[in-house]
């Protein structure tokens, strides 16, 4: 029997990114950031992430009011990568992988000019600067490290105006629902679109020497994705982040199963206090 193939989807979201026939401009204003082609990562059926306004209507809300839940989630570019990040506790902390920022050497992948986080306001477009100097991450080589400590949060060099970041979950269980929202890898629009789908935590896969935790989960992934949010079923709760999946065959649609899925790191412990410090509250205590 082979064995499943663990991967930090940070090596796709690179390839994607080299395709890219655009770059975000720093300092704010407009971009055109162009679409990029889907390369599925762990997907389970056919087509089960939705655009928000396919999402507004498959739970019977206001497309926007959901445009407004999730305007926290943005596009993170740092050098020739692209992952997902968003807007975590303040409209200046955004918390992503560390892959999306780190490569496999353990270097930044970029300094403050050439790492960005872009958001979609309203349906306008805004690249800040990330402040790299600010970083702080599980692992400054991800791809040598436990995947529970595959996290980072960073500060942007200006607020981002007119999105409210998303809050901290209290400590999801394995069959809790989510909603995972992730920008810049649908295939039906520009790069910068939203693709939501309600899904499960599945299996607790390992504990953290940080207090983090690694899930199974079972919603589709997409190139790009990587430090995308698993939120409360409110929406407007950060509990995890995606960083990976594992798979033999993950261009391949499967049902979920102990050797085809995606993974993710909760927002707990060193994480959680981290996001906390750098936005300026009160640090939980430990549960």
């Amino acid at each position: 029997m082979s064995r499943p193939v663990l991967i930090l989807a940070a090596s796709l979201c690179l390839l994607g990114a080299l395709e890219s026939k655009a770059a975000p401009t720093l300092g704010g204003g407009n971009s055109f950031i162009a679409p990029l082609p889907l390369i599925p990562v762990v997907v389970f059926g056919e087509r089960g992430r939705l655009t928000e306004a396919e999402f507004a209507r498959q739970n019977g809300a206001d497309a926007g009011d959901v445009a407004r839940r999730h305007a926290a989630s943005g596009i993170i570019h740092c050098g020739n990568a692209r992952g997902a990040g968003q807007l975590t506790l303040a409209n200046t902390i955004v918390t992503t992988a560390a892959h999306v920022l780190f490569n496999e050497s353990g270097a930044l992948r970029g300094d403050s000019a050439h790492c960005s986080f872009t958001a979609s306001i309203g349906g306008t477009i805004s690249v800040t600067a990330i402040d790299v100097e600010s970083i702080v991450a599980g692992a400054a080589d991800p791809y040598r490290s436990p995947p529970a400590r595959d996290w980072a949060v960073a500060r942007l060099k200006r607020p981002v105006e007119g999105a409210r970041a998303y809050a901290i979950g209290a400590a999801p269980r394995a069959g809790s629902a989510i909603e995972f929202a992730a920008r810049g890898h649908a295939d039906w629009g520009a790069a910068s679109a939203l693709s939501l789908q309600d899904c499960a935590l599945r299996e607790m896969l390992a504990q953290g020497s940080e207090g983090t935790r690694e899930f199974s989960f079972d919603c589709d992934a997409g190139i790009g994705a990587s430090g995308g949010a698993l939120l409360d079923p409110s929406g407007q709760r950060l509990d995890a982040i995606f960083v990976g999946y594992r798979s033999p065959e993950p261009s391949r649609a499967a049902p979920f199963s102990p050797r085809h899925y995606n993974f993710a790191v909760t927002v707990e412990g060193a994480f959680r206090r981290a996001v906390e410090t750098m936005a300026g509250v009160r640090a939980t205590a430990e549960r």
